[in-house]
């Protein structure tokens, strides 16, 4: 949702789709590959689906989507007894950065340990998000630092990046390419 709102920081109209202008000021940032969240929303939505199928036919629904963490922390502090019917599928973020430090790593051959994952999110319970222990593989945090659309556009801003006139790139592959 970042690609829709973030353009008005620096002067666009109101919903202009700025993506490959992000790819573009996040690595003159310095980061030097720039995958899209929207990958590990396909790899959720498949998951959660096949999730609620397997619910269906044991006859346990519901199955209350797990995407968002301040829902999750809801439910676990207010409604425990709801916990059961929380899907166990990884949120969007936390399977894009799995992916990286696993599939991708061992593709580009990078040691995961040498990789630091960053996204870019829209709201700062992801931040929390990270912290959860259970959600490490192989003892490493699938991503390890996360940014608010806000503070993205602070960064930008203070490194001279101007969304609005810098030339456009592409996402990388293979973790670039969604549905």
């Amino acid at each position: 949702s970042i690609r829709s709102s973030i353009g008005e920081e620096f002067g666009m109209p109101h919903g202009s789709v700025v993506t490959e202008k992000l790819v573009a000021g996040i690595k003159k940032l310095g980061a030097d590959k720039v995958f899209d969240t929207c990958v590990g929303a396909d790899f959720t939505t498949i998951e959660e689906a096949n999730e609620m199928i397997e619910k269906l036919k044991n006859k346990t629904t519901p199955c209350l989507s797990s995407c968002c963490p301040a829902w999750v922390r809801f439910v676990e502090f207010y409604y425990p007894e709801f916990i059961p019917y929380l899907a166990t599928t990884r949120s969007p973020q936390i399977i894009l950065g799995g992916l990286i430090k696993t599939y991708w790593a061992k593709k580009a051959a990078i040691n995961p340990k040498n990789i630091v994952v960053v996204s870019v999110m829209p709201c700062m319970s992801k931040k929390y998000e990270i912290q959860r222990k259970e959600l490490e593989i192989g003892g490493l945090k699938p991503v390890d630092y996360v940014l608010t659309t806000r503070e993205l556009a602070v960064f930008f801003k203070k490194y001279k990046v101007n969304l609005k006139k810098i030339r456009p790139r592409k996402l990388d592959s293979p973790l670039g390419t969604y549905s």
